[in-house]
């Protein structure tokens, strides 16, 4: 999956932008879920929404998209999961795992101790987001998530192709296992 996150252009760029990855991504039949907004993934027809703990409720957004489309929903504690559990999500989104300079306003970071806390009584597939790179992605994997959300280990790279390669190198390891 590719998540198109942005904070910063207008409703009409982020339109026009999402509208071209779609049509990238369609190609290699990799599913594109927009970041907080609900009016881009109509606009686009993305395959899906993830949302934060202050964005659209889920009761609302799932009535708007229905329940074809995926939704994700951040959590950034042991509570909110345990609140998780209550909803139909498709997949969480633990955050921070690991501090991270691509988001500043987040809790203190669950850790792996926090992935294996959750991973015990959670019922959804748990993406980990915050600080996940080559030298920790197997341990991220090892302790309970079903799968990595990586930023900055990828575009702030000299290479970001070698750098995603890395990565991948890692997770195949593990799923070898």
């Amino acid at each position: 999956m590719v998540q198109l996150r942005e904070k910063e252009c207008s409703t009409l760029d982020f339109v026009n932008l999402a509208n071209l990855l779609r049509k990238l991504l369609d190609n290699y039949h990799i599913p594109l879920i927009i970041d907080d907004r609900l009016d881009i993934v109509l606009a686009c027809n993305a395959d899906g929404l993830h949302i934060g703990q202050h964005d659209m409720p889920y009761p609302v957004a799932r009535k708007i998209l229905g329940k074809d489309k995926i939704i994700g929903l951040t959590v950034e504690s042991i509570e909110q999961a345990r609140e998780a559990n209550r909803l139909d999500v498709d997949y969480i989104g633990l955050s921070p795992i690991f501090a991270t300079s691509t988001k500043t306003d987040l809790n203190a970071p669950l850790g792996l101790d926090g992935i294996r806390q959750i991973a015990a009584f959670s019922k959804h597939s748990m993406v980990a987001i915050g600080g996940i790179n080559r030298y920790n992605a197997a341990d991220v994997l090892k302790a309970g998530a079903t799968g990595l959300a990586v930023v900055s280990a990828v575009v702030s790279a000299p290479d970001p192709m070698i750098a995603a390669r890395e990565i991948m190198q890692e997770v195949d390891k593990i799923k070898k296992m």
